[in-house]
């Protein structure tokens, strides 16, 4: 009844939010980055997080797996509301072999993805997906990103991977965190690499509008 209603409120606040014409959203994520993403600019959102399968499937390229997983995401959670606007969003870094690199399965794993990056540029692939609740209407795109890192020591990835952060990060780093100090270079967007591109996702949600 709670979430109802904060929806219906949400819902009739639309227009005076920032005073822009955006909408709140329904956020299919459980993503701690995305949400303080969302709060740091003030758009109004609900975590509604989707659980569906990410698995790869064979022959996927990087973007078509993240626009897939974004929209899967938001469909999952827009079939359960009556109106609004429901955002998915995935992310993956992309190593310079092609490799795509998820979420560590452990200290191994992540040590394994930093050595990859290590002195070498990697793309940040997010996919971000508008559902509209009440016609099922959907727009998605993906933003691609350019991180160049520096040579890392085994000793600094060894540090790094003992501090924990890299363990629930796409490519074993977050480029907000800690791993700011191993970072050369980006080519892009910023809030992308961070996991969701604000600016590609706002203009999404005025497409929706037209």
């Amino acid at each position: 009844m709670e979430n109802k209603r904060a929806s219906q409120e949400a819902g009739n606040n639309q227009h005076l939010v920032w005073g822009l014409d955006v909408s709140p959203l329904a956020l299919a994520s459980a993503s701690p980055r995305r949400a303080e993403i969302l709060r740091s600019v003030g758009w109004p959102f609900e975590v509604c997080p989707a659980n569906i399968d990410e698995t790869a499937k064979g022959g996927e390229s990087a973007p078509e797996y993240v626009e897939r997983l974004a929209h899967e995401k938001a469909a999952a959670v827009a079939v359960t509301r009556r109106f609004g606007l429901t955002l998915g969003a995935d992310t993956t870094v992309v190593a310079p072999d092609g490799e795509m690199l998820g979420k560590p399965r452990d200290h191994a794993d992540a040590r394994r993805m930093l050595r990859h990056l290590s002195g070498h540029w990697h793309q940040v692939i997010t996919g971000v997906a508008l559902v509209q609740a009440e016609s099922q209407r959907c727009v998605v795109k993906h933003e691609l990103s350019r991180v160049l890192f520096a040579d890392m020591s085994e000793q600094e990835i060894d540090w790094y991977v003992q501090t924990g952060e890299p363990m629930d990060k796409a490519g074993a780093y977050a480029i907000q965190g800690r791993a700011a100090l191993f970072i050369e270079a980006i080519a892009g967007d910023y809030w992308n690499i961070v996991g969701l591109p604000l600016r590609l996702t706002y203009r999404m949600s005025r497409e929706m509008k037209n």
